[in-house]
């Protein structure tokens, strides 16, 4: 797992410092899965940015909407939070259309994108694969 901000072994969705810090810790996840939604969006290289950025860094046909994933990874986040603190048996569901790294990204940030796809590993190089395979001939559709 890359990052949660709730430990899976805890069943209320409280942390220790109370409802303004697990708030903090979900704003950070969910700034993070907006940074891959982006990264998804835009990157085919240097996800990390660990040099400054480069055309060749960034894909040449960009696909996917941005607008709609910050909304998604709210409600990703949110929901989580909720399934967790009440015990639900529940899903999110989320229509078609080229939100994809909306959900996709959370589905990273708490590996079970990985767990499926193991060949996308959970590290600066499965990150760079997962930003470079969406809307990528042959690898993930931006639909």
């Amino acid at each position: 797992m890359i990052f949660s901000p709730l430990d899976p072994a805890n069943t209320t969705g409280q942390i220790g410092g109370g409802l303004g810090q697990e708030l903090e810790l979900l704003n950070s996840w969910w700034r993070a899965a907006n940074y891959l939604a982006v990264g998804m969006i835009y990157l085919q290289g240097n996800p990390l940015l660990r040099e400054p950025l480069q055309p060749k860094h960034i894909k040449n046909r960009l696909l996917g909407h941005w607008g709609s994933s910050p909304g998604q990874s709210f409600i990703w986040a949110h929901a989580n939070r909720v399934i967790r603190h009440h015990d639900l048996d529940m899903i999110y569901l989320s229509g078609p259309g080229h939100g994809a790294p909306g959900v996709l990204a959370p589905t990273y940030l708490d590996g079970s994108y990985s767990e499926t796809y193991p060949d996308i590993s959970e590290d600066a190089e499965g990150m760079g694969h997962f930003c470079k395979q969406f809307s990528f001939p042959g690898h993930i559709g931006s639909h």
